[in-house]
Protein backbone atom coordinates (compact mmCIF):
# COMPACT_ATOMS: atom_id res chain seq x y z
CA UNK A 1 0.00 0.00 0.00
CA UNK A 2 1.63 3.61 -0.89
CA UNK A 3 2.93 5.30 2.04
CA UNK A 4 1.06 8.17 3.19
CA UNK A 5 2.54 11.34 4.32
CA UNK A 6 2.02 13.12 7.60
CA UNK A 7 -0.06 16.20 7.47
CA UNK A 8 0.13 19.00 9.53
CA UNK A 9 -2.39 19.13 12.51
CA UNK A 10 -3.44 23.18 11.25
CA UNK A 11 -2.79 24.30 7.58
CA UNK A 12 -2.94 28.10 6.96
CA UNK A 13 -4.96 28.40 3.75
CA UNK A 14 -6.37 24.85 2.98
CA UNK A 15 -6.97 23.35 -0.01
CA UNK A 16 -9.19 20.63 -0.96
CA UNK A 17 -9.45 18.29 -3.79
CA UNK A 18 -12.14 15.85 -5.43
CA UNK A 19 -9.95 13.34 -7.59
CA UNK A 20 -13.06 12.28 -10.35
CA UNK A 21 -12.02 8.75 -11.75
CA UNK A 22 -14.32 6.09 -13.05
CA UNK A 23 -14.39 4.04 -16.88
CA UNK A 24 -15.82 6.02 -19.63
CA UNK A 25 -18.86 6.95 -20.28
CA UNK A 26 -19.88 7.03 -16.58
CA UNK A 27 -20.55 11.06 -16.44
CA UNK A 28 -17.39 12.64 -14.85
CA UNK A 29 -17.25 15.20 -17.51
CA UNK A 30 -20.80 15.84 -16.34
CA UNK A 31 -20.51 15.38 -12.82
CA UNK A 32 -17.71 18.14 -12.71
CA UNK A 33 -19.72 20.83 -14.96
CA UNK A 34 -22.66 20.48 -12.53
CA UNK A 35 -20.44 20.12 -9.64
CA UNK A 36 -18.99 23.21 -10.37
CA UNK A 37 -22.00 25.35 -10.88
CA UNK A 38 -23.32 23.40 -7.04
CA UNK A 39 -20.24 24.36 -5.58
CA UNK A 40 -20.51 27.85 -6.40
CA UNK A 41 -23.93 28.09 -5.69
CA UNK A 42 -22.61 27.29 -1.79
CA UNK A 43 -20.05 30.27 -1.87
CA UNK A 44 -16.97 27.62 -2.39
CA UNK A 45 -14.10 29.14 -4.20
CA UNK A 46 -14.13 26.01 -6.90
CA UNK A 47 -12.58 25.40 -10.02
CA UNK A 48 -11.75 22.73 -12.31
CA UNK A 49 -8.32 21.44 -13.17
CA UNK A 50 -8.93 19.05 -16.40
CA UNK A 51 -6.23 16.33 -16.07
CA UNK A 52 -7.65 13.87 -18.98
CA UNK A 53 -5.38 14.74 -21.99
CA UNK A 54 -8.31 13.15 -24.37
CA UNK A 55 -10.57 15.64 -22.68
CA UNK A 56 -11.94 17.57 -26.01
CA UNK A 57 -15.65 18.32 -25.25
CA UNK A 58 -15.93 19.71 -21.89
CA UNK A 59 -18.98 21.35 -20.86
CA UNK A 60 -17.00 23.17 -18.30
CA UNK A 61 -14.57 25.97 -18.37
CA UNK A 62 -11.25 25.03 -16.67
CA UNK A 63 -8.41 26.99 -14.76
CA UNK A 64 -6.28 24.74 -15.82
CA UNK A 65 -6.16 21.92 -18.54
CA UNK A 66 -3.37 19.01 -18.97
CA UNK A 67 -3.75 19.77 -22.97
CA UNK A 68 -2.22 23.09 -22.49
CA UNK A 69 0.57 20.35 -21.67
CA UNK A 70 0.08 17.24 -23.68
CA UNK A 71 -2.80 15.87 -25.54
CA UNK A 72 -3.69 12.11 -26.77
CA UNK A 73 -3.85 13.62 -30.46
CA UNK A 74 -0.36 14.89 -30.55
CA UNK A 75 0.80 11.54 -28.90
CA UNK A 76 -0.53 9.55 -31.58
CA UNK A 77 0.95 11.62 -33.96
CA UNK A 78 4.09 12.00 -33.57
CA UNK A 79 4.90 9.02 -31.67
CA UNK A 80 2.66 6.56 -33.40
CA UNK A 81 0.94 5.19 -30.52
CA UNK A 82 -2.63 3.69 -29.80
CA UNK A 83 -5.42 5.28 -28.12
CA UNK A 84 -4.39 3.34 -24.78
CA UNK A 85 -0.44 3.68 -25.12
CA UNK A 86 -0.57 7.54 -25.76
CA UNK A 87 -3.11 8.42 -22.66
CA UNK A 88 -0.65 6.27 -20.05
CA UNK A 89 2.37 7.65 -21.87
CA UNK A 90 0.55 11.36 -21.07
CA UNK A 91 0.22 10.37 -17.96
CA UNK A 92 3.80 9.11 -17.39
CA UNK A 93 4.52 13.10 -18.80
CA UNK A 94 2.03 14.59 -16.29
CA UNK A 95 3.66 12.79 -13.27
CA UNK A 96 7.44 14.05 -14.57
CA UNK A 97 6.41 18.09 -15.27
CA UNK A 98 4.76 17.77 -11.77
CA UNK A 99 7.22 20.12 -10.73
CA UNK A 100 7.72 22.65 -13.22
CA UNK A 101 3.96 22.68 -14.82
CA UNK A 102 0.96 21.57 -12.29
CA UNK A 103 2.28 22.52 -8.90
CA UNK A 104 3.38 26.19 -9.90
CA UNK A 105 0.02 26.21 -12.10
CA UNK A 106 -2.13 24.93 -8.62
CA UNK A 107 -0.38 27.67 -6.41
CA UNK A 108 -1.07 30.48 -8.72
CA UNK A 109 -4.72 29.82 -8.38
CA UNK A 110 -4.57 29.58 -4.62
CA UNK A 111 -4.97 32.99 -4.56
CA UNK A 112 -8.64 32.80 -6.05
CA UNK A 113 -9.40 28.93 -5.23
CA UNK A 114 -9.39 26.99 -2.85
CA UNK A 115 -11.86 23.93 -3.77
CA UNK A 116 -10.37 22.14 -7.02
CA UNK A 117 -12.30 19.52 -8.93
CA UNK A 118 -9.91 17.18 -10.81
CA UNK A 119 -11.61 15.54 -13.94
CA UNK A 120 -9.25 12.79 -14.58
CA UNK A 121 -8.82 10.22 -17.25
CA UNK A 122 -11.03 7.41 -17.85
CA UNK A 123 -8.77 4.30 -18.59
CA UNK A 124 -9.46 2.24 -15.46
CA UNK A 125 -6.02 0.58 -15.67
CA UNK A 126 -4.48 4.24 -14.58
CA UNK A 127 -5.56 3.39 -11.38
CA UNK A 128 -5.65 0.00 -10.70
CA UNK A 129 -1.99 -1.20 -12.94
CA UNK A 130 -0.10 1.81 -13.46
CA UNK A 131 1.22 4.32 -10.54
CA UNK A 132 1.48 7.29 -12.81
CA UNK A 133 -2.10 8.38 -11.43
CA UNK A 134 -1.04 7.76 -8.30
CA UNK A 135 2.12 10.07 -8.78
CA UNK A 136 0.17 12.41 -9.33
CA UNK A 137 -2.37 11.96 -6.32
CA UNK A 138 0.49 11.22 -3.74
CA UNK A 139 2.73 14.72 -4.80
CA UNK A 140 -0.57 16.68 -4.33
CA UNK A 141 -1.22 15.33 -0.90
CA UNK A 142 2.23 16.09 -0.06
CA UNK A 143 1.32 19.34 -1.37
CA UNK A 144 -1.19 19.75 1.47
CA UNK A 145 -4.08 19.60 -0.64
CA UNK A 146 -7.06 17.45 1.60
CA UNK A 147 -8.12 14.71 -1.19
CA UNK A 148 -11.02 12.41 -1.89
CA UNK A 149 -11.12 9.94 -4.80
CA UNK A 150 -14.95 10.22 -5.95
CA UNK A 151 -15.01 7.32 -8.66
CA UNK A 152 -18.18 7.33 -10.61
CA UNK A 153 -19.56 4.06 -11.93
CA UNK A 154 -22.87 3.46 -14.43
CA UNK A 155 -25.49 2.13 -12.52
CA UNK A 156 -26.91 0.28 -14.48
CA UNK A 157 -24.13 -2.26 -14.12
CA UNK A 158 -26.29 -3.21 -11.12
CA UNK A 159 -29.10 -4.74 -13.37
CA UNK A 160 -25.98 -7.86 -15.04
CA UNK A 161 -24.18 -9.88 -11.69
CA UNK A 162 -21.05 -10.34 -13.50
CA UNK A 163 -20.84 -6.55 -14.63
CA UNK A 164 -21.47 -5.81 -10.75
CA UNK A 165 -18.94 -8.39 -9.63
CA UNK A 166 -16.68 -6.72 -12.01
CA UNK A 167 -16.98 -3.67 -10.91
CA UNK A 168 -16.80 -4.62 -6.97
CA UNK A 169 -13.38 -6.14 -7.63
CA UNK A 170 -12.22 -2.40 -9.76
CA UNK A 171 -13.74 -0.15 -6.96
CA UNK A 172 -12.01 -2.29 -4.29
CA UNK A 173 -8.74 -2.68 -6.30
CA UNK A 174 -8.51 1.19 -6.83
CA UNK A 175 -9.17 2.00 -3.18
CA UNK A 176 -6.46 -0.30 -2.13
CA UNK A 177 -3.82 1.26 -4.91
CA UNK A 178 -4.73 5.17 -4.31
CA UNK A 179 -4.24 4.73 -0.51
CA UNK A 180 -7.17 8.06 -0.11
CA UNK A 181 -10.11 8.47 1.23
CA UNK A 182 -12.87 7.40 -1.43
CA UNK A 183 -16.89 7.64 -2.38
CA UNK A 184 -18.10 4.92 -4.99
CA UNK A 185 -20.86 6.83 -6.66
CA UNK A 186 -23.54 4.75 -8.87
CA UNK A 187 -24.15 7.35 -11.66
CA UNK A 188 -27.18 8.51 -13.51
CA UNK A 189 -29.23 7.04 -10.75
CA UNK A 190 -32.08 8.51 -12.16
CA UNK A 191 -31.73 5.83 -15.12
CA UNK A 192 -32.30 3.13 -12.46
CA UNK A 193 -36.22 3.61 -12.97
CA UNK A 194 -36.06 2.30 -16.19
CA UNK A 195 -33.80 -0.79 -15.41
CA UNK A 196 -35.92 -1.36 -12.80
CA UNK A 197 -37.47 -4.43 -13.96
CA UNK A 198 -34.06 -5.76 -14.60
CA UNK A 199 -32.65 -5.51 -10.73
CA UNK A 200 -32.49 -9.05 -9.12
CA UNK A 201 -32.43 -7.33 -5.73
CA UNK A 202 -33.49 -4.05 -4.26
CA UNK A 203 -31.54 -1.21 -4.91
CA UNK A 204 -29.73 -1.20 -1.37
CA UNK A 205 -28.54 -4.62 -1.76
CA UNK A 206 -26.25 -3.10 -4.42
CA UNK A 207 -25.48 0.08 -2.30
CA UNK A 208 -24.33 -1.26 0.44
CA UNK A 209 -23.12 -4.46 -0.87
CA UNK A 210 -24.97 -7.03 1.40
CA UNK A 211 -24.79 -11.15 1.20
CA UNK A 212 -22.97 -11.66 -2.73
CA UNK A 213 -23.81 -15.31 -2.21
CA UNK A 214 -27.04 -14.18 -3.80
CA UNK A 215 -25.36 -12.52 -7.09
CA UNK A 216 -23.41 -16.29 -7.37
CA UNK A 217 -26.48 -17.44 -7.36
CA UNK A 218 -28.22 -15.65 -10.12
CA UNK A 219 -24.77 -15.74 -11.72
CA UNK A 220 -24.85 -19.97 -11.84
CA UNK A 221 -28.61 -19.56 -13.78
CA UNK A 222 -26.40 -18.61 -16.75
CA UNK A 223 -24.68 -21.36 -18.03
CA UNK A 224 -21.54 -19.28 -19.35
CA UNK A 225 -20.92 -18.16 -16.23
CA UNK A 226 -21.47 -21.12 -13.90
CA UNK A 227 -18.16 -22.61 -14.81
CA UNK A 228 -16.69 -19.31 -13.15
CA UNK A 229 -18.04 -20.50 -9.99
CA UNK A 230 -15.43 -20.93 -8.22
CA UNK A 231 -13.69 -17.45 -9.22
CA UNK A 232 -16.96 -15.57 -8.77
CA UNK A 233 -17.06 -17.05 -5.19
CA UNK A 234 -13.42 -15.96 -4.66
CA UNK A 235 -13.99 -12.35 -5.76
CA UNK A 236 -17.00 -12.16 -4.09
CA UNK A 237 -15.63 -13.63 -0.65
CA UNK A 238 -12.39 -11.22 -1.04
CA UNK A 239 -14.54 -7.76 -1.78
CA UNK A 240 -15.99 -9.12 1.67
CA UNK A 241 -13.19 -10.11 3.88
CA UNK A 242 -12.24 -6.43 3.25
CA UNK A 243 -15.71 -4.99 3.73
CA UNK A 244 -14.60 -1.13 2.29
CA UNK A 245 -16.86 -1.33 -0.73
CA UNK A 246 -20.41 0.52 -0.68
CA UNK A 247 -21.67 3.03 -3.27
CA UNK A 248 -23.67 6.13 -2.93
CA UNK A 249 -26.83 6.67 -5.51
CA UNK A 250 -26.08 10.20 -7.23
CA UNK A 251 -28.38 11.94 -10.11
CA UNK A 252 -26.26 15.12 -11.15
CA UNK A 253 -29.11 16.83 -11.99
CA UNK A 254 -30.93 16.66 -8.17
CA UNK A 255 -30.21 19.44 -5.94
CA UNK A 256 -30.85 17.15 -3.05
CA UNK A 257 -28.89 14.37 -4.34
CA UNK A 258 -25.80 16.58 -5.04
CA UNK A 259 -26.39 17.91 -1.62
CA UNK A 260 -26.13 14.33 0.29
CA UNK A 261 -22.95 13.30 -1.56
CA UNK A 262 -21.31 16.65 -0.79
CA UNK A 263 -21.89 15.49 2.87
CA UNK A 264 -20.36 12.18 2.16
CA UNK A 265 -17.17 13.66 0.20
CA UNK A 266 -16.60 16.26 2.75
CA UNK A 267 -16.67 13.70 5.52
CA UNK A 268 -14.07 11.94 3.46
CA UNK A 269 -11.91 14.69 2.97
CA UNK A 270 -12.15 16.79 6.06
CA UNK A 271 -13.67 20.21 4.33
CA UNK A 272 -16.70 19.89 6.88
CA UNK A 273 -14.44 20.31 10.17
CA UNK A 274 -12.43 23.15 8.72
CA UNK A 275 -13.78 25.34 6.25
CA UNK A 276 -17.65 24.02 5.41
CA UNK A 277 -20.84 25.83 5.05
CA UNK A 278 -22.19 24.14 8.15
CA UNK A 279 -20.85 25.87 11.31
CA UNK A 280 -23.01 24.66 14.51
CA UNK A 281 -21.52 21.99 16.11
CA UNK A 282 -25.22 20.08 16.13
CA UNK A 283 -24.50 19.70 12.39
CA UNK A 284 -21.16 18.80 12.34
CA UNK A 285 -21.33 16.00 14.54
CA UNK A 286 -24.33 14.91 12.71
CA UNK A 287 -22.22 14.83 9.50
CA UNK A 288 -19.40 13.46 11.56
CA UNK A 289 -21.28 10.43 12.40
CA UNK A 290 -24.20 9.76 10.07
CA UNK A 291 -27.06 10.33 12.62
CA UNK A 292 -29.65 9.40 10.69
CA UNK A 293 -32.02 6.65 10.94
CA UNK A 294 -32.33 3.78 8.65
CA UNK A 295 -35.49 4.80 7.36
CA UNK A 296 -34.36 8.06 6.83
CA UNK A 297 -31.28 7.34 4.56
CA UNK A 298 -33.83 4.66 2.66
CA UNK A 299 -36.30 7.69 2.01
CA UNK A 300 -33.55 10.32 0.76
CA UNK A 301 -30.89 7.49 -0.96
CA UNK A 302 -33.51 4.94 -2.58
CA UNK A 303 -36.95 6.00 -2.74
CA UNK A 304 -36.11 8.53 -5.06
CA UNK A 305 -34.56 6.29 -7.64
CA UNK A 306 -37.32 3.91 -7.77
CA UNK A 307 -41.24 3.50 -8.61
Amino acid sequence: MMQRFPTQATVENPRYGQLIIGPPGSGKTTYCAEALKFYRELGRQVGVVNLDPANENMSYEPVLSVMELITVEDCMEHLKLGPNGALMHCSEYLAEHLEDWLLPALRKLSATHNYFLFDCPGQIELYTHHNAMARVFERLERERYSLVTVNLIDSHYCSEPAKFIATLLMALNTMLRMSLPHVNVLSKADLLKKHETKLHFNVDYYTDVLDLKYLLDKLDDDPAMRKYHKLNAAICSMVEDYALVSFQLLDVFSTDSMLRLRNHIDKANGYVYKAGEEQTVNSLLACAVGAETEAARMEHDVQPYME
